[in-house]
């Protein structure tokens, strides 16, 4: 096997892992907003209300409580 051959592989099987990994995270996702573990609606605007006299999106946890 060349050298030609080995990059081609690799190149192949790095872009169907990292497509997997993707599409996984993608569905993680998908099954968190849908269980209602996390509104990732709220991050959405995050971009719009970012003003430090703009209310918090999650409630801080103060230092002592951890």
């Amino acid at each position: 096997m060349n050298l030609e051959v080995i990059r081609a592989v690799a190149y192949t099987v790095v872009t169907i892992l990292l497509a997997i990994f993707l599409y996984a995270y993608i569905i993680r996702l998908y099954v968190k907003q849908k269980k209602g573990i996390t509104d990732y609606e709220k991050y959405a605007n995050l971009a719009l209300k970012d003003n430090l006299e703009d209310e918090l999106i999650e409630p801080r946890e103060s230092k002592s409580s951890k």
